[in-house]
């Protein structure tokens, strides 16, 4: 299914990642986490895809994705970042398999965390949020997406690291087998991976490696 669909607001939320609300078809159901792929209705870019993951609640009257935008590659994102309110975009069916089993560490790289913010704001909104932690890593403190929100959403179990700033003011360590030793205390809890292929490699290497289950480690396949 191809549905055209408008823009009603677009605005940058960090240097390089762009808030967009989508009109919202009518009976148009995804779950947390889910994705989509999204073109531009233009010539030469219609047969042109990306997936994206929805960052909103599934009852809101919108449709939102929170999308990193990477003018060097001029690819479907550079074009998004053309595009302002009442310019058109192809949506597609719903996919993913990132979905909530239960209480647990959530761990994301860069935009990874874009299919944890809708089950995140879920979670809040069902007064569970408590129950789970975030660790979260980026180069510098700019790159960090939605760090107020997401302070507010998990309170201290939002933890944030950041790699290549040394007068950051978050913490320096990688994630890695050290700092999950450190900082997981029940590897028989879910754990939710996402963000670039290699480091969600390790991450679940690891995390079998220190006992976590298989079936507990949820990441796109």
């Amino acid at each position: 299914m191809e549905t055209i669909v408008k823009i009603l607001s677009a605005q940058y939320v960090t240097h390089n990642v762009r808030r967009f609300r989508l009109e919202k078809p009518e009976g148009f159901i995804y779950r947390p986490g889910q994705a989509t792929e999204l073109s531009v209705n233009k010539d030469g870019w219609r047969d042109k895809r990306n997936p994206f993951t929805f960052t909103c609640l599934t009852d809101a009257p919108y449709l939102e994705f929170t999308i990193k935008i990477y003018p060097e590659r001029d690819g479907v994102t550079n074009q998004l970042s053309m595009l302002n309110a009442g310019d058109d975009v192809i949506l597609r069916e719903p996919w993913g398999v990132i979905e909530y089993k239960g209480p647990g560490y959530f761990i994301a790289g860069g935009a990874g965390i874009t299919p944890f913010l809708a089950i995140l704001r879920m979670l809040k909104h069902e007064g569970k949020a408590a129950e789970n932690k975030l660790f979260y890593t980026n180069r510098t403190d700019d790159d960090i997406i939605l760090a107020e929100e997401l302070t507010e959403l998990l309170g201290d179990n939002a933890h944030f690291c950041v790699s290549r700033q040394t007068d950051s003011v978050y913490d320096k360590r990688r994630i890695d087998e050290d700092f999950l030793k450190a900082e997981v205390n029940d590897f028989s809890k879910h754990f939710y991976v996402c963000g670039p292929d290699p480091m969600v490699l390790g991450i679940t290497e690891i995390l079998t490696k220190l006992g976590a289950s298989t079936d507990a480690v949820v990441f796109e396949k």
